[in-house]
């Protein structure tokens, strides 16, 4: 047989399995073929999560999986009285946990009652929450209510700046990042955001510049503050504000430091590091000094369990700072899909997490956030993935075992199939790979989360005005009593 002849019977052979491959697809068991499309240069990877399935034992088998949700579900779950406030029983089923949020909800109420007050919440997530969605129309609702101006904090780079509205932000491409995310031992300990920064380049010019978004209450950059860690040099920092230049000092002394960049409200500025390359750098906060304000730490690829990471220490001077009233977990797209539906070791390990929490901000009110639905093609048809009533089981177990509030985001958004109704529908919610919102669905997914959240917040103020009412009830009694006694006394004197 010649060469060219053995060539194109290879040909041929490699085309006749190519056109198999295409014909049998088609016929093939169920989930072997996704429909979505991943673009691998903004895929990350969380090595916690890669190190925990790769260690499940799946000491739980089905059967007794099967078993304990059968006896979950009717569990009743009453709730022992904080500060006189006590939420009415709830089950397993419809646990939302409005009793762990109190904490939080008093802060709300002193907010209505002195405008000049201030509630702050950092909101950790996924690729859900990337470029501000959601998160953005959380902040939005809050502010419109409760007042509040800015962005809040935000970190030196991301990967989302170039496609988030709510503020603009471009920078050197010089900048050394380390993240949680696949750094275990950083330089320096991660800041509140996940992630530290150096400006290592002492031979080009290393520079961050933001300008004010176009969001509602994010028009503006309100008392820009630049926070960095501790480090043995100091450093310098320039900030181009319009035609000034203003020069400042960081001085590295504490695990935790801030620098005003300027008071009031400005549009933009660029900031030009000098001399800062040991120097942790984590990010500037922008807020009006009251009201609502709403941080937004989402990071791609993040399953959560990286929050175990944080250093108690660091995380604490920052509170002492920024003050946080609650921390929102809202976690699932990258959990799903490793082959298990028994996500006892997820539960595990962010039981860790929410404790690290509890341990870094003493006293915080904690969310959980369940995963949204997902769809997968089994047998040619999109329908809700396997793993995903599961995963929002697990969720919502470590979220009632750790005292935690509750948002179960799978049925708030419909339910079963409802991720094929929001990516299908005309104008549609959700894009195509049947897992994320998209910007019209995002800005209705937020608006369900502060809904339930202020439900949760109506109850309280009943409650609260009950607790009150009983309180002033007993106080008039008691000062009936001792004006009785008073009569007494004084008529046997008589």
């Amino acid at each position: 047989m010649n060469t060219k002849s053995y060539f194109f019977q290879s040909f041929a052979i490699v085309a006749l399995a190519f056109i198999a491959f295409i014909g049998f697809k088609q016929v093939l068991p169920n989930k072997i073929f996704s429909d979505s499309k991943i673009d691998s240069k903004n895929v990350l990877i969380d090595s916690m999560l890669l190190e925990s399935v790769a260690n499940d034992s799946l000491s739980l088998e089905n059967d007794s999986i099967a078993q304990a949700e059968q006896e979950e579900a009717q569990q009743e779950i009453v709730f022992e009285n904080t500060e006189g406030i006590e939420f009415p029983s709830e089950t397993f089923e419809n646990y939302k946990g409005y009793q762990y949020l109190v904490s939080f909800y008093e802060k709300l109420y002193q907010l209505e009652k002195n405008p000049q007050a201030k509630v702050r919440i950092a909101y950790y997530g996924d690729s859900m929450t990337d470029g501000d969605l959601i998160v953005q129309d959380v902040r939005t609702n809050y502010q419109e209510r409760f007042g509040g101006n800015g962005v809040g904090f935000v970190s030196i780079t991301s990967e989302s700046a170039a496609s988030r509205g709510s503020v603009k932000s471009v920078y050197s491409k010089n900048w050394k990042t380390q993240s949680y995310l696949n750094v275990k031992r950083p330089t320096s300990p991660f800041g509140v955001n996940g992630h530290v920064f150096f400006a290592n380049d002492k031979n080009n010019p290393t520079w961050v510049q933001y300008e004010a978004g176009t969001n509602k209450y994010s028009t503006t950059l309100d008392n820009p503050v630049l926070f960095y860690g501790k480090s043995a040099k100091r450093g310098n920092v320039n900030f181009i504000i319009g035609k000034d230049t203003l020069r400042k000092n960081l001085v590295p002394n504490n695990l935790v430091n801030s620098l005003k960049v300027t008071s009031g409200s400005i549009k933009a500025f660029k900031a030009n590091f000098v001399h800062a390359d040991s120097i942790p750098i984590y990010g500037f906060n922008f807020d009006n000094g009251s009201g609502v304000h709403v941080d937004n730490f989402s990071q791609r690829g993040n399953s959560g369990l990286p929050i175990s990471m944080f250093d108690a220490d660091v995380m604490r001077a920052f509170n002492n700072n920024l003050k946080y009233d609650l921390i929102v977990l809202h976690y699932g797209t990258n959990v799903l899909n490793y082959g298990t539906k028994n996500y006892y070791w997820y539960e595990k390990g962010m039981k860790k997490a929410v404790n690290k929490i509890r341990e870094s901000f003493p006293g915080v009110s904690i969310l959980i956030v369940s995963t949204a639905d997902k769809s997968t093609k089994y047998d040619l048809e999109m329908k809700t993935d396997s793993a995903v009533v599961p995963l929002m089981k697990a969720q919502k177990r470590y979220a009632l075992e750790s005292e935690s509030g509750f948002v179960n985001l799978y049925t708030l958004m419909g339910g079963d199939g409802s991720m094929v109704k929001w990516a299908d529908e005309t104008p549609a919610r959700a894009n195509k790979d049947y897992t994320h919102f998209n910007q019209r669905g995002a800005k209705a997914i937020g608006r369900l989360l502060y809904d339930q959240l202020n439900k949760g917040y109506e109850e309280y103020k009943i409650l609260r005005e009950k607790r009150d009412a009983v309180t002033r009830q007993q106080r008039a009694t008691r000062k009936t009593n001792t004006d009785s006694v008073s009569v007494i006394k004084d008529s046997v004197n008589e």
